[in-house]
């Protein structure tokens, strides 16, 4: 199937409902998403893995923020966030500052080299997606984004595993 092609259907097996087939489509297809994701994180930037990469885009759009807000904000243990960070702060793409307003905490920035790493994967990552959707229509486009933002709004708990 052509990336501007809309499916009409998805295929239902005898007994099973549009909406359970679509739904199992919907796991496939996101998971494949996010092993594709994560393999080409690798080519973008060899040090640089996709948790990495949202990260640093994380702490790059907050100005900074503490590590348990990280792990709060994407629902991983403290133990997991602690890791990725003791990893960019070696590779000096993370720096840690005492917050002015109480020197009991600690605030995550990005380095200068942090911000240039970041900078040139973003860009590579556009490419890479403008390249893969250029032959969608802009309502496609739009319809999809819109589609992305209103899975991704939903407040509900994460299952166990479930990764974001």
């Amino acid at each position: 199937m052509k990336a501007a092609e809309t499916p009409d259907e998805t295929t239902v097996t005898p007994g099973e409902r549009p909406a359970d087939a679509a739904v199992e489509t919907i796991q496939r297809e996101m998971t494949s998403f996010a092993r594709r994701a994560r393999a080409s994180a690798g080519r973008m930037h060899p040090e640089l893995s996709l948790v990495s990469y949202t990260l640093l885009g994380h702490l790059e759009e907050r100005d900074g923020c503490r590590a348990t807000d990280l792990a709060a904000h994407y629902a991983l243990d403290k133990s997991t966030v602690s890791r990725q960070v003791s990893a960019l702060e070696r590779t000096d793409l993370v720096e840690r500052r005492v917050d002015p307003d109480d020197h009991r905490v600690q605030v995550l920035h990005l380095t200068e080299a942090g911000r240039r790493i970041l900078a040139q994967v973003t860009d590579s990552r556009r490419a890479a997606f403008r390249e893969r959707l250029a032959d969608w229509t802009e309502e496609d486009l739009t319809r999809f984004a819109a589609y992305l933002e209103r899975y991704n709004a939903w407040q509900g708990a994460a299952p166990a595993g479930d990764e974001k």
